[in-house]
């Protein structure tokens, strides 16, 4: 009998195993407190109770390592320099950050200063959800935006601003941004950050429009240089938002987009809506990929979060490939491109 319990024992305790009953294993750790992705400046879009509609920024936490500090250089309307979410983590290229030296301010042609105050809350929001992806990042503030300009001394002080950030070699370059009109020195700029393999994030534009359609272009998504990244804007239920831009050809990406909650003037959060809020999301994302495989060429970082996307029905025809950002998914590709180009067969070609 003492034989018979002992083999009943041994093949149960086979069963238990066979049935996922062995003792659970810790969860894998993050590379940040959970609490983040809860916080009153984050959104739907990292929340990791909203599944498929959300970046699986949670899971990428899971694999992230972080090699090196990253520059974003945000083209915006500025940003609130000492914000309780946001004052650790802006950058300057000069002298130390202090409450008069946060970023740069281009927004006035006759004196371009280091306070680049936000009066708008466009920046602090965008620059907000890259932070939340990432909350080490490093932002390099730059205001272009003049409520009082016109239309053309905004654009003269985004090609100042993308010339400053590609002159100080930021890593990633946000304009969550743009129009209809081309421009010669703005094409020139950023083919200057092709050559030094910036990447470029930029928002595909919020007027309904087919922007494969040449006619309804929007600048400068709408350039086709190999560095930028073009983002769509999709909802919670997982549908393009009906302002969104979009193009099967021209628009790479799609990212959240709708009722975005993030950081604001005042020290506050609210929701902003558009292309502006999905950009920041891809810029994240490209971030924390820099950010752990420093030596990885903007190409490499572009395709990786292109291909890792996740396929999404309702995207087809609008979105290239049809792809929704997947952070998790980016992480775990990126990892299996170093592993490939890093071992001794590539490294010794």
């Amino acid at each position: 009998m003492k034989k018979a319990a002992q083999i009943l024992l041994t093949l149960t305790l086979g069963l238990n195993l066979s049935l996922g009953f062995a003792a659970p294993l810790a969860p894998p750790s993050l590379a940040y407190a959970a609490d983040l992705l809860l916080s009153r400046f984050a959104s739907w879009g990292i929340d990791p109770d909203k599944h498929l509609a959300s970046i699986n920024l949670k899971d990428s936490w899971t694999k992230f390592r972080k090699n090196k500090d990253v520059i974003v250089a945000v083209i915006d309307t500025g940003i609130q320099g000492d914000h309780t979410f946001l004052a650790n983590n802006l950058h300057v290229m000069s002298g130390s950050k202090s409450n008069s030296n946060y970023g740069v301010d281009f927004s006035n042609p006759s004196k371009v200063t280091n306070s680049p105050y936000d009066q708008h809350g466009h920046g602090t929001h965008v620059s907000g959800i890259i932070k939340s992806i990432f909350p080490e990042v490093k932002i390099l503030a730059l205001k272009y935006y003049n409520p009082k300009a016109s239309g053309q001394a905004n654009l003269d002080a985004t090609i100042k601003a993308l010339k400053y950030a590609v002159e100080n070699n930021v890593d990633v370059i946000n304009y969550s941004g743009g129009g209809p009109e081309a421009s010669v020195e703005e094409l020139r700029v950023l083919k200057a950050a092709e050559k030094k393999g910036i990447l470029v994030i930029a928002a595909a534009g919020n007027e309904r429009s087919n922007i494969d359609d040449k006619r309804h272009a929007y600048y400068p998504a709408s350039y086709g240089l190999s560095n930028i990244i073009t983002v769509g804007a999709h909802d919670d239920a997982l549908n393009i938002i009906p302002s969104s831009n979009f193009g099967k050809n021209s628009v790479e990406i799609a990212a959240p987009g709708h009722r975005i909650r993030s950081a604001i003037p005042g020290n506050g959060a609210a929701y902003m809506t558009g292309t502006s809020q999905a950009t920041a999301f891809v810029t994240g994302v490209a971030a924390l990929i820099k950010s752990k495989y420093p030596n990885m060429k903007f190409d490499q970082v572009k395709n990786i979060i292109l291909s890792s996307s996740l396929k999404v029905k309702n995207f087809e025809g609008r979105i290239l490939g049809a792809g929704k950002l997947d952070a998790g998914r980016a992480i775990e590709l990126a990892d299996s491109v170093n592993q490939k180009l890093t071992s001794p067969a590539v490294a010794n070609r």
